[in-house]
């Protein structure tokens, strides 16, 4: 009991030895504590003082001796758009860090809370359009919303209140970082030391707020691309943007989406649509433009559309800049608008980025890139705020090269505009009408471009199909040069590229633009003009008929030109011909050293490559029109069987060895590139060390061609039932097996050389077709008897040789394998079944 009555004690000291400091502890913290609470928020009067306030949308206040931006916020809960770009770019193409490249637009609001205001995103993605607020309160319940931001309050009056938005400004919003991983150049971190607030650029006006941060990244391994852009690439310093922008009034009308107009749109789903209507909705986007007379056929607007090209482009890109882009007023004129698109020089006090100027900027890189059109677009409607225009100055130099390298082919011929080159005595008018200055090639390309890239900002996507009706139907298809050939057998480039907007281009402008007039119903004038462009054969294929390699349209094609793709590849093959054995390396620009001559040739050698992608969806290909169900241009055709034989053959042609040799005097004048060159990556490759190489030339013609021939989903589409004379995949095999294991393998010389080339790429076309899980199963099979009849003609043939020794071993290797390593066919996705709770 004595020990019991111990342990009790000794247990109560203990618990008041333990419990005492802590009592101590909180009653010394407690008053502290109190008065922390008691501290009051400085007014926004004294929280200014020593500071510097510009007025604007949201006025901002910059702290010189913190060095920090705030905002005033006098508008708590007001949406407004928010966007992120850079000011300044890498200089990388493949990177793709640019000067002026717009990030994600997102409507937000601060919302207080407390001392806290939070940065929150609207979920606009899912919506419902209706009166009914409980309806609009369950769909946003159910989808989350972003909060991007979070901050304490520094002062208020009332309402108002002023928050430290420099964490905001100086965060990698625009996602440099990742991007940098993504394009394998190095584990880059933001810097917060070496970033700061660039003021120059931080300004505010009455509907948008510009604010402008210098932000460092850094890295100890960088990669090559960084390295070769950067001054030092261990720290890649950029220029990031910030735009704070009062969104639109209520008085823009979205215009619904329609598959057959050629316009970009916002897509979301409504969750208040009737039941009998779809739950997905497609809004276009466009720029709000009103008539002063709405009843008028043609008027003025009230506001006209202004676009400014960047005055830091030199004098003759401005020009053409300006030209190219002024074409769109025609189409406008033909949606009813008088002077409603106008372009001038952009200020040079302005900002490209400044949301109120829709801009043209010439951005520079290290290589030739993508040009690019965006906009600032309300995502509530669809209505563009700000069109910005990125185009490579690169592009432009590239044009030069391939006019120089077709023009190079007349050593009697001297260029009209240039004086390059001598004039022989029998060169006569016409001979010399058929020169092109490359200069003058190229700015008409540069104002193309211009108007092409300008067109995406106006709210249009590609029109692939425009360059085969209407003489070039439209600046949004992508233009090859036209050259011809002229009554002596000369190359003339005269007309290499179209002038103005095209028919096609009209339709667009009007389907978006057009304002109707209260009495007339917006619908049945809509449909009436794209009943117009029907009826008059306009043809509108987009990117996802024409980029993919298995695209089934022949007429939705990249830089192709003429109406039947075949026709139009037998004259580019022509046309290359007579530039290659034309190719006179004295008539190049002066300065070509003779290790350039090579980079002269490539596009020369490969001037075929897109009419040839062109043709080749003649093969398994289908004629289709985008439209809905009843109409009569729904549905698809195949395309005739006798015309895909004939594309075959065509395509065969254009691997003859006579076709991919190049003659022994022009390779002689070709050396390597001076020690101070970097080799281009866009020179044909060479397997022989820093020589030209005209067999690996030959390799990458004859691998471009059997690519069209042995695309998978194209030999599928030929398994299908179709028309009855429709060649089938052995046909197709056993035609280009035919054709290139023939005689030239017993030539002499490089043409033999070349025939086992293309017999060689014939058997690694077959023998990745035949393992390719995603090809048919008639596709691998016959590609697998393809394999064994090129073994019958080896085994035929008496004649022993190491070629048909090392391709007997090559295909026997293939076809012994155990079969366990040859795959199955690849399992396709099956479509949900249960309603609820299925995956598959």
């Amino acid at each position: 009991m004595q020990t019991v009555m111990r342990l009790l004690l000794v247990a109560a000291a203990l618990l008041f030895f333990v419990l005492t400091p802590h009592c101590v502890a909180y009653q010394d913290e407690k008053p502290a504590e109190k008065e922390k609470e008691k501290k009051p928020i400085p007014t926004i009067d004294s929280f200014l003082e020593g500071k510097q306030r510009t007025a604007g949308y949201i006025p901002f206040i910059w702290d010189p001796a913190k060095g920090k931006i705030y905002l005033q916020i006098t508008r708590p809960g007001e949406e407004f758009l928010y966007v992120h770009s850079l000011a300044t770019g890498l200089g990388s193409n493949p990177v793709g860090l640019d000067r002026g490249q717009l990030g994600d637009q997102k409507v937000v609001r601060f919302k207080r809370v407390g001392p806290k205001v939070l940065l929150i995103q609207r979920n606009l993605r899912f919506r419902a359009l209706t009166d009914n607020p409980l309806e609009r309160r369950a769909v946003e319940q159910s989808f989350a919303q972003s909060v991007l931001w979070g901050g304490e309050i520094v002062a208020e009056n009332n309402d108002q209140f002023i928050i430290d938005i420099s964490d905001l400004l100086l965060s990698d919003v625009h996602g440099v970082v990742e991007t940098l991983k993504r394009t394998d150049q190095g584990d880059f971190a933001l810097d917060y030391k070496r970033s700061a607030v660039f003021l120059d650029r931080c300004k505010s006006f009455p509907k948008n707020t510009e604010l402008e941060v210098t932000l460092t990244f850094s890295s100890s391994k960088p990669g090559n691309l960084v390295r070769q852009t950067a001054p030092t690439a261990k720290a890649v310093s950029l220029r990031q943007h910030h735009s704070f922008i009062k969104l639109p009034d209520a008085n823009y009308q979205p215009r619904a989406y329609d598959v057959r107009c050629p316009s970009i749109f916002i897509t979301f789903a409504d969750y208040a649509s009737p039941l009998d209507q779809p739950l997905e909705q497609r809004w276009i986007t466009r720029h709000r433009l009103q008539k002063q007379d709405p009843q008028a056929n043609l008027s003025k607007p009230i506001e006209p559309i202004i676009y400014y090209v960047d005055a830091g482009a030199p004098k003759q890109i401005q020009e053409a800049l300006v030209e190219g882009a002024s074409w769109w007023n025609e189409a406008f004129e033909s949606a009813g608008f008088q002077d409603a698109f106008q372009v001038k020089l952009l200020p040079p006090e302005a900002d490209p980025l400044d949301v109120r100027y829709n801009v043209i900027q010439w951005v520079h890189r290290s290589t030739r890139g993508w040009s690019y059109g965006g906009s600032v677009i309300d995502p509530r409607t669809g209505e563009i705020i700000k069109g910005h225009v990125t185009l490579g100055s690169l592009r432009v130099r590239q044009d030069q090269l391939l006019v120089n390298s077709l023009k190079g082919h007349s050593p009697n011929i001297r260029c009209s505009c240039c004086g390059v080159g001598g004039i022989a005595e029998e060169a006569t008018l016409a001979d010399l009408a058929a020169g092109a200055d490359a200069l003058e090639v190229s700015l008409a390309r540069i104002r193309q471009l211009s108007a092409h890239e300008v067109g995406h900002t106006l709210g249009f996507v590609h029109n692939f199909a425009a360059s085969t009706y209407g003489d070039r139907a439209s600046v949004m298809d992508y233009p090859a040069p036209r050259v011809t050939i002229n009554g002596n057998q000369q190359l003339d480039l005269s007309d290499a590229y179209a002038v103005g907007i095209g028919a096609w281009d009209k339709i667009a402008a009007q389907f978006a633009y057009t304002q109707f007039a209260e009495d007339q119903d917006e619908q049945s004038g809509l449909q009436a003009i794209l009943k117009t462009a029907n009826d008059a054969g306009m043809l509108f294929m987009s990117d996802a008929d024409a980029r993919p390699a298995g695209a089934a349209h022949p007429l939705a094609n990249l830089w192709d030109n003429g109406s039947d793709p075949l026709e139009e590849l037998q004259h580019v093959m022509k046309v290359r011909r007579i530039a290659l054995d034309r190719f006179d390396p004295t008539q190049l620009p002066a300065g070509t050293s003779t290790g350039e001559i090579g980079q002269f040739l490539t596009p020369v050698y490969l001037h075929h490559r897109y009419q040839l992608q062109a043709a080749g969806k003649l093969i398994g290909g289908y004629r289709y029109q985008y439209g809905y169900v009843g109409q009569t241009n729904s549905g698809n055709a195949p395309i005739e069987g006798e015309v895909q034989k004939r594309c075959i053959d065509a395509i065969l042609q254009t691997i003859a060895p006579q076709q991919l040799l190049i003659r022994r005097e022009l390779l002689q004048s070709i050396s390597p590139r001076p020690y101070a060159s970097i080799r281009d990556q866009e020179i044909l490759p060479s397997r022989s060390g820093r020589i030209f190489d005209p067999l690996a030339a030959a390799k990458v013609a004859a691998d471009l061609a059997l690519d069209e021939l042995f695309q998978h989903q194209r030999l599928n589409r030929l398994s299908h039932p179709s028309a009855e004379d429709t060649p089938d995949v052995s046909y197709l095999v056993n035609r280009v097996v035919e054709s290139t294991w023939q005689a030239d393998l017993r030539a002499e010389g490089q043409t033999q050389r070349i025939a086992q080339i293309v017999c060689e790429a014939v058997v690694d076309h077959l023998i990745n077709l035949a393992d390719r899980p995603d090809a048919g199963t008639e596709v691998r099979a016959v590609a697998l008897a393809g394999l064994r009849g090129i073994l019958s003609r080896i085994d035929a043939d008496n004649r022993e040789n190491a070629f048909n020794e090392m391709m007997n071993r090559r295909i026997k290797l293939f076809l012994d394998r155990p079969y366990s390593v040859i795959p199955d066919s690849r399992p396709l996705v099956v479509p949900p079944g249960s309603p609820i709770g299925a995956s598959r």
